[in-house]
């Protein structure tokens, strides 16, 4: 009896610990975090590199578009609000209303680490996290948008023509 309770408490331990966790390495590609303390997804997610090297992630839902730019898709650790080559924009649009945070030099904070940048497969990932200003004032929105624990993980590279 003892061995029949010990199996099924097993078994039961080991499915709920199995579905509780869900990896962003299973939503190939993707680009997620938590946007004011709520979870969010982008629908559709890609990455361009410019003619100078800059990196820009774009991350769209059915009303936002979250864009985030750096420099360079080199691995390695950009921090927002430093400058405006450091750049988050995140834009939300729906019936007639919009609301529109940044960073900057000197507005907002943040950073993005590209963990990597795989140049035969074409793909980018990471992790983002930062505080933007809502710069067009709108009261539909707060002062600051805070995203955090973000991740971007095999999103596809469109390189420089």
């Amino acid at each position: 009896m003892k061995k029949i309770f010990a199996s099924i408490l097993l078994v039961v331990a080991a499915i709920s610990l199995s579905s509780c966790t869900e990896e962003v390495t299973r939503n190939s590609p993707a680009l997620e975090g938590m946007k004011d303390d709520v979870r969010w997804r982008a629908r559709a997610s890609e990455a361009t590199i410019s003619e100078s090297g800059a990196v820009t992630l774009v991350g769209l839902t059915q009303f936002e578009t979250l864009t985030m730019t750096v420099p360079s898709a080199a691995p390695g650790t950009y921090t927002f609000g430093t400058s405006d080559i450091y750049k988050v924009t995140y834009s939300y649009q729906r019936d007639g209303q919009e609301l529109l945070y940044t960073t900057g030099n000197g507005v907002g904070d943040g950073q993005l680490i590209i963990d990597e940048y795989d140049t035969e497969k074409l793909t980018i990932s990471g992790s983002f996290r930062f505080n933007a200003i809502n710069i067009n004032d709108n009261p539909i929105g707060g002062p600051i948008l805070n995203f955090q624990y973000g991740k971007f993980y095999k999103v596809p590279v469109i390189p420089a023509l």
